[in-house]
């Protein structure tokens, strides 16, 4: 497995996007409006970052009345996302996606429960 985004929770991912665009020299290559969210991802060159504006009040937008904006998630990107999965239960941790799904980008995506993994909600990444 390897690093592949950090989703970053904001209200104003247009800031975010001249910010990190010129911080970090992070060209857009993709977005989107998906789940509810607008989905921005910038090309740091091995990695990403994922700005997740939303547009509905779902789950980020919760995330954001609780914590205000900041890191949401980190993305770990593997070639098979069931064994994964499979791993992480043989590990004793607690799979929010119990089956992979459908996530930004076209890609099969599923959450571990932060409770589990230090407090942080990681994301397994298949494409």
């Amino acid at each position: 497995m390897q690093f592949h985004h950090t989703g970053i929770a904001t209200r104003d991912a247009d800031r975010l996007i001249d910010l990190y665009g010129d911080l970090f020299d992070a060209p857009v290559v993709h977005e989107e409006e998906f789940d509810g969210l607008r989905v921005v991802f910038l090309d740091l060159g091995n990695g990403y970052f994922e700005l997740l504006e939303p547009v509905k009040h779902a789950t980020v937008a919760r995330f954001l009345d609780k914590h205000g904006p900041g890191v949401h998630h980190v993305a770990v990107a593997t070639e098979d996302i069931e064994a994964a999965l499979q791993m992480a239960r043989e590990r004793g941790i607690e799979c929010i996606d119990e089956e992979p799904r459908e996530g930004a980008w076209g890609h099969d995506v599923a959450f571990l429960h932060p409770n589990d993994t230090g407090g942080v909600l990681f994301e397994f990444v298949e494409h």
